[in-house]
């Protein structure tokens, strides 16, 4: 009970800071008559986000009402609250975070990109919600042949099924390709507004029977760890990955292969 009367109050005090930092002409208002509190007027927050007075107020005061993410979203366009805020609104009146649908990113911080070549000798790289390579080190290309592509098309998904050399290299393919692309599939909902990840998806619908079947399939493969069998001059290797986060705000993921060692 502490815990929710904490939160409630923390609540109160982020909304009633977010109104009084906004002038009427933030939001479009005359300024009018001169005011006796800064910012602006919890009626006027309450006609922007389109609910009543009492109903808002009792909000602000940390009230036990119930509040639905569309309200949510809206006050939080009402307040110009940025992506960070509007988490936090999220957390203090609902107890989650929002549904933030992801975006597609294609540059890499520079000490991300120092990290990749410092893992050598064991191969990395970064891809993004897309399943773009966006940088690898030498060990990563000896294995996946990174270089042989275009930037452009340097695609993990679509070399994993347009790519005859690498599905060679896979050890096992017909049952790894699967479970990656089970694994795409978490970031393709996450990125379901991005036109250039659905082009991808659909490009490899027309060539590949195999895609086609497995991605209508509808799997989803939760973990981005485990061993995988990789040929290593025409030698079958065993090789330990794992998928690390290195950018949560624009969803890269840091790609590690290392041989795994014999037990």
């Amino acid at each position: 009970m502490r815990t929710l009367e904490r939160t409630r109050s923390e609540l109160a005090e982020f909304l009633r800071t977010r109104r009084e930092r906004l002038s009427p002409e933030d939001v479009g208002l005359p300024n009018g008559r001169r005011r006796r509190t800064p910012g602006l007027r919890r009626e006027e927050v309450a006609a922007l986000a389109g609910v009543g007075l009492t109903w808002y107020t009792w909000l602000e005061q940390g009230r036990e009402i119930g509040v639905s993410a569309d309200f949510l979203d809206n006050l939080a366009r009402v307040l110009k609250l940025d992506a960070a805020e509007r988490r936090h609104l999220f957390l203090l009146a609902h107890e989650r975070p929002p549904a933030e649908p992801g975006k597609t990113f294609c540059t890499v911080p520079s000490l991300a990109g120092r990290l990749v070549e410092d893992l050598a000798p064991h191969a990395a790289y970064i891809i993004n919600l897309r399943w773009d390579v966006l940088a690898f080190n030498p060990p990563a290309d000896s294995l996946f042949g990174f270089a042989r592509h275009d930037s452009g098309r340097r695609n993990l998904l679509r070399l994993l099924f347009t790519d005859p050399t690498l599905r060679d290299a896979i050890v096992d393919w017909k049952s790894q390709a699967p479970a990656m692309l089970a694994s795409f599939r978490r970031d393709f909902a996450a990125a379901r507004e991005d036109a250039d990840a659905k082009g991808v998806v659909a490009e490899l619908e027309a060539v590949s029977p195999e895609f086609k079947h497995w991605w209508r399939s509808q799997n989803v493969h939760a973990p981005c760890t485990g061993t995988r069998m990789i040929r290593v001059e025409g030698q079958p290797v065993a090789f330990e990955h794992t998928s690390l986060t290195v950018d949560g705000g624009q969803h890269l993921r840091l790609v590690v292969y290392a041989r795994a060692r014999p037990h």
